[in-house]
């Protein structure tokens, strides 16, 4: 039976079968929301987030402004986005186990440190790529 309401479509359970056929672009668009609202949480919420965002526009005014490639545009793009998603990630776990956990303990902690970590190489491998892009552009036109 396919349910003919929200509130039949939301009572399905999440993994059956007939709530996965049934294509609604209604519904597509109200998770679109769900993210939005998220994103919205997360960049209000979470500082570094916000330090990401300024950096990533920062480096895109400078790479405009240096004439770089297309190529170079997407790989820009694509590294920040890298670091984004991690750091959304990041922040999904944090809330989760401290929703779970509230109180201290050595691995949980441990967990929350890994994961900064993925941020911090993502961050860093990024940083690698904007230099590595940027030096040729300072170079060509400071000589």
């Amino acid at each position: 039976m396919t349910p003919r309401s929200d509130a039949e479509f939301e009572a399905e359970r999440i993994g059956s079968p007939s709530r996965a056929r049934r294509v609604d672009l209604r519904r597509t668009l109200y998770s679109f929301r769900h993210a939005g609202r998220g994103f919205a949480w997360a960049f209000t919420s979470q500082a570094n987030l916000r330090v990401h965002f300024v950096a990533a526009a920062v480096v895109m005014v400078s790479a405009v402004v240096l004439r770089c490639s297309v190529i170079e545009l997407v790989a820009l793009v694509l590294c920040f986005s890298i670091v984004i998603a991690a750091e959304l990630f990041n922040t999904t776990l944090e809330v989760l186990i401290d929703y779970a956990w509230p109180e201290r303990h050595p691995m949980i902690g441990r967990a929350k440190d890994v994961a900064a970590a993925a941020v911090l190489v993502a961050a860093v491998g990024t940083a690698v790529v904007g230099v590595l892009l940027f030096a040729r552009h300072l170079f060509f036109h400071l000589s």
